[in-house]
C-alpha cells in the first residue's frame, strides 16, 4: 500500500499538467479563431460588372443568407459542403451551372452547338481559360467591390434565373423540386428569391476564387 502511494504522481505535478494542457488548448483555440477570421472570405460592398452594372449588392447579400436561414439552411442541401444531402450543395452546382453556361457560349462563338461538339484539344483550351476566368480574384479591398466581366455577369443572370425558377413554383421544375424534397414556393416571394441567389453567388465565388498570393481558394480548393 505505501509502496504504491509513493509511486503514484503527486498532486502537485497532476494539477501542472491540467495548467500546462488548458493554456496549450486555449492558446491553439485562439490562435486558429484569429486565422479563420483573418482568412474569412470578404463580403463585398457590390459585385459590378467591369461595364459597369451592378450586379449584387452587399445587403441583398445578406438578405439572401437570411432567407437560405429561414428555409431550414442546411437542413435543405448543403452549402460548402455542409448540410443534408437531399437536395444538392447550392454552391457546387452553382459553379457547374455557371462554368456550363460560360463554356456553352464560348463554344456558339466557333460555331458550336454546345461545348460537347467541339474537339478534344478546344475543349482543354476553353476549360483552361475558363480556371483564368473564374478562379481570378478581382476583389478590390480599397472599395469592396468584387469585378466580374460582362460575360460572367450573363452567366450569373441565367443561372439566377434557374434558382428563382426552381424555389418559385415553375411547373417545369416541379420533377427536379421532388427529386431534392422541395415544396413548390420554397421561397415565397420573387424578391427573397434573387436575394437567395446572391447569397448562392457569393458563397460560391468564394468557392473558387484563389486567396490574394496563393494557389488555392478561400475554401481550400472546394469542390475538387
Amino acid at each position: 500500500m505505501a509502496e504504491a502511494m509513493h509511486s503514484s504522481p503527486p498532486l502537485r505535478r497532476l494539477w501542472l499538467i491540467l495548467i500546462v494542457v488548458q493554456v496549450a488548448s486555449f492558446s491553439a483555440l485562439l490562435y486558429y479563431g484569429g486565422e479563420i477570421y483573418q482568412a474569412a472570405p470578404p463580403i463585398p460592398e457590390s459585385v459590378r460588372s467591369t461595364d459597369g452594372e451592378v450586379v449584387f449588392s452587399k445587403d441583398i447579400i445578406l438578405e439572401g443568407q437570411d432567407v437560405w436561414r429561414s428555409i431550414g439552411g442546411h437542413e435543405l442541401g448543403s452549402v460548402w459542403g455542409h448540410g443534408a444531402y437531399a437536395a444538392p450543395d447550392w454552391t457546387a452546382d452553382w459553379l457547374h451551372r455557371e462554368a456550363r453556361w460560360i463554356l456553352d457560349e464560348w463554344a456558339r462563338g466557333e460555331g458550336a452547338a454546345e461545348f460537347d461538339e467541339l474537339s478534344r484539344e478546344r475543349r482543354a483550351a476553353l476549360e483552361a481559360r475558363l480556371q483564368v476566368e473564374l478562379r481570378e480574384n478581382t476583389y478590390d479591398p480599397s472599395s469592396g467591390v468584387i469585378s466580374v466581366s460582362p460575360l460572367r455577369r450573363k452567366a450569373i443572370a441565367q443561372v439566377q434565373q434557374h434558382y428563382v425558377a426552381l424555389f418559385g413554383d415553375d411547373p417545369a421544375l416541379a420533377d427536379l423540386r421532388e427529386s431534392y424534397a422541395m415544396p413548390a414556393s420554397t421561397v415565397s416571394t420573387p424578391a427573397r428569391r434573387e436575394a437567395l441567389t446572391a447569397f448562392f453567388f457569393w458563397a460560391t465565388w468564394a468557392c473558387v476564387t484563389e486567396r490574394p498570393g496563393s494557389t488555392i481558394t478561400y475554401t481550400h480548393n472546394w469542390p475538387p
